[in-house]
């Protein structure tokens, strides 16, 4: 189980980073807003910095001593802290972003669970 909890999350951990590439490809490429919005632009460039950057902790996963425990974490605190941050830059709707704390304390949590 545990062996392929691992190879799980190091797959997870790829696709995520190709996804992270792409959306910062659609950042510096067509998300286009006004002057005004450097806020927005802002909130997506931090959302794709720590998606990516977490995508490669994801890869390290497999080597740690509880993978399910610390990919799992990781995964969330990734979803909740760049999905809000993406979905509120994308849409302008800060509806989600009272997510993002929580987000943020699994992401330190997760690197706290690969110490063991």
């Amino acid at each position: 189980m545990v062996a392929g909890a691992g190879a799980f999350f190091r797959r997870l951990g790829a696709l995520s980073g190709a996804a992270a590439v792409g959306a910062a490809a659609y950042g510096a490429h067509d998300f286009r807003r006004s002057d005004q919005d450097d806020y927005l632009k802002e909130l997506y460039e931090t959302a794709n910095k720590y998606h990516f950057l977490h995508s490669l902790a994801l890869l390290a996963v497999p080597h740690c001593r509880y993978p399910m425990m610390a990919g799992s974490i990781l995964s969330l605190g990734m979803g909740m802290f760049s999905g809000a941050l993406y979905y509120h830059a994308v849409t302008g709707d800060p509806i989600l972003t009272k997510a993002a704390p929580y987000g943020g304390s699994l992401l330190i949590l997760g690197w706290i669970a690969m110490a063991p």
